[in-house]
């Protein structure tokens, strides 16, 4: 039987009850493979202390260690509440191509970021020819 986006979504809006009982951010975000969940999880920052400890990072976690893999092509990740930059680096590194959310968040949500009024100052260049070397000696020995 095939279940469906909103059957996925009511998880993942359990994960997120879960975390308002916790009194944290309620989010909650599950990681679906094959029609069936295989990672699950909701925000843990204050808990842990862990500013990264949000529902995407550790659900993601939790299907990596269950397919003992890095990449998730072939999952859908379901989250009540849009992905902030951080978690969708994750999303992006997972590889994973199907996101479904339940709403968007207009401060921190990913889609958001290049409007964003945040002042990053970066640098590059620091020490640039030594990370370069360090970067090549590394993947020439995997290649």
């Amino acid at each position: 039987m095939e279940l469906t986006p909103d059957y996925f979504m009511k998880q993942a809006l359990k994960q997120a009850e879960s975390a308002l009982a916790e009194n944290e951010v309620p989010i909650g975000a599950i990681v679906v493979a094959n029609n069936q969940i295989i990672g699950k999880g909701y925000n843990q920052v204050e808990r842990s202390n862990d500013p990264t400890a949000h529902a995407e990072m550790l659900a993601i976690t939790a299907a990596s260690s269950y397919l003992n893999s890095k990449f998730l092509q072939d999952c859908q990740l379901y989250v009540t509440v849009e992905p902030c930059l951080m978690c969708y680096g994750a999303i992006k590194n997972a590889r994973i191509k199907n996101i479904f959310i339940g709403c968007l968040e207009p401060k921190h949500g990913f889609t958001n970021f290049l409007n964003s009024d945040h002042k990053l100052v970066i640098k590059s260049g620091v020490l640039e020819e030594e990370s370069i070397v360090l970067m090549k000696s590394f993947f020439q020995e995997k290649r």
